[in-house]
């Protein structure tokens, strides 16, 4: 499975921010998407969700040659803050989201199969959300993302504000997930892109580049990215 962008475009007023965009991202890697604040990352996001409608261009799966466009349960989005119904509890959430996706879950578990798959602990799955802190809320919306198992997974920096433990416990959970999807995780911060990623791209000036992961250790390969990113904010 590849999922394909061609010729995608995105202006807002005078301001072209995604210019012509043509990329493959194939199934079974973690892609860090690099750039810098403003760069474009969570517009890319939000024109792949349909959230916003782009200028030009397209996008869609190819499977053995056989391409159809993304449909809505095909993709996840899991956002830097999290958004949950806050006037639920941890279970009633779960068991809403479960029971309106009954026909398209795959092999689905029960609700406390997947609490524990998420470490949230027994005495908080009863809790109200707006009552949940902001890593356990995260959790909550990956977890969704899991149930559903989308096809492409567009991850807007959700790792940024979590602390390490429940950062560490992210990361091994998108390790574990990464095969039979394709997983796009955006950030600003280049180490969490190479810990985690198996392949490192950069929106820069608009376009996707890949920068060729060989010796991501190596002082070249940072400076590499540094001065990409250093050139594109100096415009």
């Amino acid at each position: 499975m590849k999922f394909v962008i061609e010729h995608l475009s995105k202006s807002f007023e005078k301001k072209e921010v995604l210019k012509d965009i043509h990329f493959t991202f194939e199934e079974g890697k973690i892609y860090g998407l690099l750039g810098r604040n403003g760069a474009g990352k969570t517009t890319l996001f939000n024109c792949l969700n349909r959230d916003l409608k782009i200028d030009s261009g397209s996008f869609y799966i190819d499977t053995d040659g056989t391409r159809h466009d993304v449909s809505a349960n095909e993709i996840g989005y899991v956002l830097s803050t999290p958004t949950v119904p806050e006037f639920l509890t941890g279970r009633e959430f779960l068991k809403f989201f479960m029971d309106i996706n009954e026909k398209s879950i795959k092999n689905p578990k029960s609700i406390e199969e997947y609490f524990d798959y998420m470490s949230i602990e027994p005495r908080d799955r009863d809790k109200l959300l707006k009552d949940y802190s902001h890593g356990m809320k995260n959790k909550m919306q990956m977890l969704i993302n899991i149930i559903a198992q989308p096809n492409i997974l567009l991850l807007d920096e959700p790792l940024t504000s979590l602390d390490v433990v429940v950062a560490e416990e992210m990361k091994q959970l998108l390790r574990s997930l990464k095969q039979h999807r394709i997983t796009i995780f955006s950030t600003h911060i280049m180490d969490l892109a190479l810990d985690l990623c198996d392949e490192i791209v950069l929106l820069n000036h608009g376009v996707l580049e890949v920068v060729e992961k060989t010796d991501s250790d190596s002082r070249e390969f940072k400076d590499k990215i540094i001065a990409a990113l250093r050139e594109e904010g100096n415009e």
